[in-house]
């Protein structure tokens, strides 16, 4: 029997699933500044969300160890039984929570936890609340589990802040989860013991609305910022809240692809079963090395940070004493998310207008040969995104490259 097919039923069809999502932004720009770069153009790239310092040596050192005496194979699912009680004891030393080992997991990355959790949880129609800026993976992710991302604006004016008013207005009988993220990517903006306390006071009187918190950049807080993770704040949120973490940005662990979590045992059953389908356990090698990181010596942290403030401040500095650009000091993270309203309007040197965020990136790429990321890729515009995680030496010629290329604007 011959089964006849027609040219055009043969050929990709891709799963409705993805149709509304495209390959991130923040990607397709380091790719045609690659490209730039390759061809001979002195391209600065302040794009990537990816420390400049080295894994610590006691780290690698640990991941050496591993492989020679032999832990080359499969771990437990979710986990290492070492890293799991590493990871409890950062949680207790550092933010005064408990947790018992089954309501620990261990992902490749903190992306695949937050995927897993979504996967887990989220069914078709289910709400997602998400404060913009956000890091770009949030509603793609909701999205492709068939959930409803909620995008509530939070501008500057804000601190880029979720208000509790904003909150309680967003919240529907179909709401999951609220997303929070602080310190943030993109803005750099982190939420206080009193930023927190009127949210947790909604998430109350909510009882269906489930809390997921990303506290990645934990460690790069600047000046007098405490930094709180919600759960020590309100600990009756404890049966409804994951808190996810890793290793990737203190630790400048970023290809290592560490990430961890804490949450409610029958949350972190369900979210085990998705990653056995997915890709069962993370690599032993970097589970070894994540083990040496959060028990190892943790003064360099400091250091490193203090780094970043120094880097932050000539930045922020730098963007200000630009006309048209108007930049808010960051709490911590390594990102600045400048507006660039004034910009808006007016005239390259070809004649033509800038009319978004977008198109005046695209117009520092072209003609200051300096990559950064417009804010409508985080869900907020007109502003943009420089990731100050490099050399200062580039920050500094970047900074006057983009104050060259606005004084060219009519």
């Amino acid at each position: 029997m011959t089964i006849e097919v027609k040219i055009e039923e043969a050929g990709f069809r891709p799963a409705s699933r993805i149709s509304v999502i495209g390959v991130s932004e923040i990607l397709q720009i380091g790719a045609r500044a690659a490209v730039m770069k390759r061809e001979g153009r002195p391209v600065i790239i302040l794009g990537a969300g990816e420390p400049d310092f080295e894994t610590p040596d006691h780290v690698k050192q640990a991941a050496w160890d591993a492989m020679q005496r032999g832990d080359t194979k499969y771990t437990a699912l979710d986990g290492t039984p070492a890293l799991k009680e590493a990871i409890r004891t950062k949680f207790q030393r550092e933010n005064d929570l408990s947790f018992e080992v089954g309501e620990i997991t261990v992902a490749t990355g903190a992306k695949q936890i937050l995927f897993n959790a979504m996967m887990a949880t989220v069914d078709p129609g289910d709400e997602v609340i998400i404060p913009t800026p956000y890091w770009t993976s949030y509603s793609d992710i909701v999205q492709i589990c068939d959930g409803k991302p909620v995008l509530v604006a939070c501008d500057a004016d804000s601190g880029f802040r979720l208000t509790a008013e904003k909150l309680e207005a967003a919240i529907t009988p179909r709401t999951r989860w609220l997303l929070l993220n602080s310190p943030s990517n993109p803005s750099g903006a982190a939420y206080s013991a009193d930023d927190y306390r009127p949210l947790l006071d909604v998430l109350l009187r909510h009882p269906h609305v489930w809390l997921m918190v990303d506290d990645m950049y934990e460690h790069i807080v600047y000046d007098d910022f405490r930094f709180f993770t919600p759960l020590q704040l309100e600990p009756r949120l404890r049966e409804r809240t994951l808190t996810i973490n890793g290793v990737s940005k203190a630790y400048a662990m970023t290809g290592w692809r560490i990430g961890y979590a804490g949450g409610p045992k029958a949350l972190i059953k369900a979210m085990s079963v998705v990653q056995s389908q997915a890709t069962s356990c993370p690599s032993s090698i970097s589970q070894a090395a994540a083990v040496a990181a959060l028990d190892g010596p943790q003064d360099f942290l400091a250091e490193r940070t203090e780094s970043f403030r120094r880097r932050r401040d000539l930045v922020v500095s730098g963007l200000n004493a630009i006309d048209g650009l108007d930049c808010r000091v960051p709490e911590g993270a390594f990102y600045t998310f400048s507006g660039c309203g004034g910009i808006l309007g007016r005239t390259m040197p070809g004649g033509r207008k800038i009319a978004t965020d977008s198109e005046f990136c695209a117009y520092l790429l072209e003609e200051a040969n300096v990559a950064v990321v417009p804010g409508s890729a985080f869900g907020l515009s007109p502003f943009f995104r420089i990731s100050y995680a490099s050399a200062e030496a580039d920050l500094k010629e970047a900074l006057e490259r983009i104050a060259t290329a606005c004084r060219r604007l009519a």
